[in-house]
């Protein structure tokens, strides 16, 4: 792990107020909220100085007792887009999926190390994975519509937690995600008649139906078109206004486009090479990690001589 990533973690950064009180009564079978401030810290010239909205801090994933990535320990701040990159079995998906705690429905999964969420444990045990989950959504790699109507996929999520106001919300999740023109005169037919593009932006909608601060997007155009993914893209770099956003992907040109910060991960082996398991290489500006790496494995991935 390079200096860099250890250099960013030493500062001592104001974080945003979480606290987890009684969730309202209309919100039901949710026992904890979180609720952070929406007032954007100082705008510090150091790009390590944001506001963090995780941090962490030497953890380890495994499953069924092998781990599947090591000792990663990194800052991801607000309202900036972070990609995770790096070859196939490198652990980024597995990483990305502990940020909301997705890995808690696999039962063979461990977490080990801490994650810190403005502040607080992700994984104390006060906290409702359920809320956690409303707070920091997740956008998959292949497009999921539920069999309903474009309307119903997005009423979906705020009628379960009992929200109010629901035309509203579906109509302003839809003007952010870039659909409502699209859609507007067809909310009535079934979601699994859109292109695949516009389904994934459909997905999009669907989480910020419920008002997250973290969007989580595992490898969201791998299955689209150019121009599709395009659309994402531009998308991303109006949602990061509000939201922050963490991104795997395999295409280094798309987390050079859509990123702020960048880390590098790898594929290690035991001596034995029975064992594999995912390191973090390197974590800095993205365009520091594309044109100045710090790392030679990070050069010779990113100019395509390996992965």
């Amino acid at each position: 792990m390079n200096s860099r990533v250890n250099g960013q973690l030493t500062q001592n950064d104001p974080k945003d107020e979480m606290t987890l009180t009684p969730e309202p009564s209309r919100e039901k079978g949710l026992s904890q909220q979180i609720a952070v401030k929406n007032e954007p810290g100082p705008d510090a010239g150091d790009v390590w100085s944001k506001d963090k909205v995780f941090e962490v801090k030497d953890v380890t994933v495994s499953y069924g007792g092998k781990a599947a990535v090591k000792d990663v320990s990194m800052d991801i701040f607000r309202n900036e887009v972070t990609a995770l990159i790096g070859p196939s079995g490198c652990g980024k998906s597995t990483l990305l999926r502990c940020l909301n705690r997705m890995n808690d429905l696999v039962s063979s999964a461990s977490v080990e190390g801490e994650i810190l969420y403005h502040g607080h444990d992700l994984y104390g045990p006060k906290v409702d994975p359920v809320q956690v989950r409303k707070m920091i959504g997740m956008v998959f790699q292949k497009p999921n519509p539920f069999p309903k109507s474009i309307y119903d996929n997005i009423a979906f999520g705020p009628r379960v937690l009992g929200l109010k106001d629901i035309d509203e919300r579906v109509e302003k999740a839809l003007r952010g995600a870039a659909l409502w023109d699209e859609v507007k005169d067809r909310l009535k037919d079934n979601a699994y008649g859109m292109s695949g593009g516009q389904q994934q932006r459909l997905c999009i909608a669907r989480t910020m139906a419920v008002d997250p601060e973290v969007i989580l997007m595992d490898e969201p155009c791998s299955a689209l078109d150019p121009i599709s993914t395009g659309k994402i893209e531009d998308l991303m770099d109006e949602l990061k206004q509000k939201y922050s956003i963490v991104i795997v992907t395999h295409n280094m040109q798309q987390a050079a486009r859509v990123s702020d910060k960048t880390a590098f991960l790898i594929v290690e082996m035991s001596s034995t090479e029975n064992n594999r398991w995912g390191q973090l290489v390197e974590y800095d500006e993205t365009d520091k990690v594309f044109t100045n790496p710090q790392d030679p494995r990070t050069e010779d991935y990113v100019t395509g001589k390996v992965g």
